[in-house]
This record gives C-alpha cells, sequence and structure tokens, in this order.
C-alpha cells in the first residue's frame, strides 16, 4: 500500500470534521445573540449541539489530526516505514464510522450526560478497538526502528496511548454514582486535556518547530523533565473543577498543589519552544507563525489552569464564560494551531511538492489568530465580570446574563473570522493535494 495513505487519509478526514463542527459552533455562537434562532428544531437546540460541537472538535478534527500527524512523524522518527498502511486504513474507517455515530445519537439526544463521556457505550467499545488498532500500529513501528535513540516527540505519543487508555477505561467504567461520579467525570474530563491533547500537541510541536526552522532542539535534556513532570503531575489536578463542591477539603488541596506544580513542565516545553525558535521569530513563514503563536496561546493557557485553580480566583471565575475561554484557548489557541502548523508542513512534503497558495495561509493565519484573540478575550473579560456579579447578591441572575450580550455580540463577529480561515486552510490543503494531478500552485 502506498507510504502515508493512513496519515494522508487521517488528515483529510479531520479537517472536513472541523469544518463541519466549528460551523456547529458558530451556530451556538448564533443563539447566544439570537436565541430563537433555529428554535423549533430539536436536533439544532443547544443541549444537543454542544455536545456534538465539543466532541466532533475533540474527536473527529483534532484527535483524528494528530493521529495522522503521528502516522507521518512515528516513520520517519525511526526511519522505517509504518507497521501497517492496511492496519492505518482500517483504523480510520472505524474512526469514521465512531464520529458519524456520535452525531446521530448526540443530535437525537442520547447521551451519557456527562463532559467529554457523553458517547453512548458501544461508541465508547468502538473507541477504544479504534485506540488499540492506533497502538498497535505506532508501537509496531517503533519496536522495528532504525535509530537507537527516540527522539521526544516517540515519548509523548507511547505516553499518550499509554495514558489515553488508563483515563479512558477509568472514566468510562459504569460503577461510579452521586458525588464519586462528579469526580471522576472531572478527573477525566480535565486528563482529556492534559494527557491526550496536551502530550499529543507538544509531540508535534517538538518535531515541526525544528524541522519548519532549521534549527536544532534547545534542549533534548528539557524535553524529557517536561514529559517525566507532566506524566507524574498532571493526573491529580481535576478535582480543582469542582471546588466548593461535595468532595472532601483535602482532596481540593491536593488538586490546587498539584495544579500549580504543573508549572514545572510547562515552563520546561515553553523555554525549548522559545530556544529551538530563535532567530526565526521575525522572519517566520505561515508554519513558524502557528507554531509560534500556538506556543504563546500553550503558555497563557498553562497561566491561566493553576491560577483559577486558586480558591480566590475560583470563586470568581468557576462555572462563568471565562471558563470556555479557557478551554478554547488549549484546544483552538494552542493544540488547534499546532496541528495546522503540522498539516501545512507534511501534506507538501507527502505530495512531494510545493503548498497551494502561500498567501492563502498567511490569510488563514491572521483570520484565526484575530478571529480567536476577539473570541477568546470577550469570554475572559465577561466571563470574569458574570463571576463578580454573581457574587452580589443585590443583582438578579437574569440582569447578569443581559449584561453579557455585549460580549456574546463580540464573539459572534470573533468567530466569522475563525470560520473564514478554517475555509480558507481547507481550500489551500485540498488544492494542495490536487496539484499531483497537473493543477498549477498559486504564486507566493
Amino acid at each position: 500500500m502506498h507510504e502515508d495513505k493512513s496519515a494522508k487519509w487521517f488528515i483529510f478526514v479531520s479537517i472536513v470534521f472541523f469544518l463541519v463542527t466549528i460551523l456547529i459552533g458558530f451556530t451556538m455562537a448564533i443563539k447566544f445573540v439570537f436565541p430563537e434562532f433555529l428554535g423549533g428544531v430539536g436536533i439544532f437546540s443547544f443541549g444537543r449541539i454542544r455536545a456534538i460541537h465539543t466532541n466532533g472538535v475533540l474527536f473527529g478534527w483534532l484527535l483524528a489530526a494528530d493521529m495522522g500527524l503521528a502516522y507521518y512523524l512515528v516513520p520517519r522518527l525511526c526511519g522505517v516505514k509504518l507497521f501497517s498502511e492496511k492496519l492505518g486504513i482500517a483504523t480510520l474507517l472505524l474512526w469514521v464510522v465512531i464520529v458519524l455515530g456520535a452525531v446521530v445519537t448526540l443530535a437525537s439526544g442520547q447521551t451519557q450526560a456527562r463532559e467529554y463521556l457523553e458517547l453512548v457505550m458501544w461508541l465508547d467499545v468502538l473507541v477504544t478497538v479504534a485506540w488499540v488498532m492506533f497502538a498497535v500500529n505506532i508501537f509496531g513501528t517503533i519496536a522495528k526502528r532504525k535509530y537507537p535513540q527516540m527522539y521526544v516527540s516517540l515519548w509523548y505519543i507511547m505516553g499518550t496511548i499509554f495514558w489515553t487508555a488508563l483515563i479512558w477505561i477509568v472514566g468510562n467504567l459504569p460503577v461510579y454514582s452521586g458525588v464519586n461520579d462528579a469526580n471522576v467525570n472531572w478527573w477525566f474530563g480535565h486528563n482529556a486535556v492534559g494527557l491526550i491533547f496536551t502530550p499529543l500537541g507538544v509531540a508535534t510541536a517538538y518535531y515541526f518547530i525544528p524541522k519548519s526552522t532549521g534549527n536544532p532542539l534547545y534542549s533534548h535534556r528539557l524535553s524529557l523533565i517536561g514529559f517525566w513532570t507532566i506524566a507524574f503531575l498532571y493526573i491529580w489536578t481535576g478535582a480543582h473543577h469542582i471546588l466548593f463542591g461535595p468532595i472532601p477539603v483535602w482532596l481540593q488541596t491536593v488538586a490546587i498543589v498539584f495544579s500549580i506544580s504543573l508549572l514545572i513542565p510547562v515552563w520546561t516545553v515553553i523555554a525549548n519552544f522559545f530556544g529551538t525558535l530563535k532567530g526565526k521569530w521575525a522572519q517566520g513563514n505561515y508554519i513558524v507563525k502557528f507554531l509560534m503563536s500556538g506556543t504563546v496561546f500553550y503558555l497563557l493557557t498553562c497561566i491561566q489552569g493553576p491560577m483559577h485553580s486558586l480558591r480566590s480566583v475560583n470563586q470568581i471565575v468557576s462555572k462563568t464564560d471565562w471558563i470556555p475561554g479557557h478551554a478554547h484557548m488549549a484546544v483552538f489557541g494552542a493544540f488547534s494551531f499546532f496541528a495546522i502548523a503540522g498539516i501545512y508542513f507534511a501534506v507538501p512534503k507527502i505530495y512531494k511538492t510545493t503548498l497551494f497558495s502561500a498567501k492563502l495561509a498567511e490569510w488563514h493565519f491572521w483570520l484565526s489568530f484575530v478571529g480567536f484573540l476577539g473570541f477568546s478575550t470577550s469570554l475572559w473579560i465577561g466571563g470574569f465580570l458574570q463571576g463578580l456579579q454573581w457574587m452580589d447578591h443585590t443583582i438578579a441572575f437574569i440582569d447578569t446574563v443581559k449584561a453579557m450580550s455585549p460580549y456574546y455580540v463580540v464573539r459572534l463577529l470573533s468567530a466569522v473570522l475563525m470560520v473564514a480561515g478554517q475555509l480558507l486552510f481547507a481550500l489551500n490543503i485540498f488544492k494542495t493535494a490536487r496539484i499531483q494531478a497537473g493543477e498549477p500552485a498559486l504564486a507566493a
């Protein structure tokens, strides 16, 4: 089977799911400004499309994109071909069934009603099977590697496979109830970002930053410090999402301590990325721009996380619109930017050609960057003020809802830019695939 076929098709499918799910997110943004929009259609009710949006972005777009990029970079770091392209394509087909099944079940109201664990049981089983198939392919490739020393990206990818299996199985066990269920739910919810999307995003950045800049990795030692500290620290932080809730105070304190301790792996990663990017900031192309911005967003995300775990901050921002702003900073601002940069680098290499249009890629970056700044900033500011109003018992709750109106308008306008950027992204990548068929590239 053709080399890189699994990587290529995982990337293409992930982009399609990206467009669909970001348009669903755009629909949600419209609903915050115009609540009656599509109000008479059950499958477009907010509760249903919100679950489709979050699961679609996390699993349909970002995880699928990262799996495709793993299929691209792991063989190159090992000096061998992928263990099995047929297994890779079979994994992709199963993944498509899972994502489409999630859309159908969630749209029809079938859900386990747990954050990031909404999928019904039979889909959970299919996800487990697909992940085992992915693991066999990755570990099989690494097992037959030519290079004895393993680059840090391989460490992060192998760690992700193990951590994902652990939190997925524990999170989905049907044995919890009441407070224990809430605690395990947020143990999974926070670790889904921290032990699935964070290490995969960091793995791709560790590969594509040196590749796109031509600079050597700043420090291999720092990279391993970051890997082992995130391995031991991240898993204990989930309870900071339910501070002041009906869980033991000591458990809340443990979550706070470990949340603050995450500054250790974060600073090692940031120092390594910035050190590797040194000298390329000013003259950076669109790939470097995405990597550089993703690094800054990752830094901001990982400052916000430990800070909002503090009780004095948490009592203001928890459950407000500040939290979605923070979550989008990680998933879109940091890890989606890393994935986009990797795709811009990998797809032309796979096709042994040039990108269809560097200008479109530059427009994609600026639309995404400016749009996301407006999106996130409106939620941070509005959410913080929202929390302060909630603490003032002289203000009626409905008045706090009305006060968010201008911030929701800014979010909607910013979302227009973000959607436009991703449409250009899809056009550029699929046009790049067409160049091989004789279609010329646009001038840079």
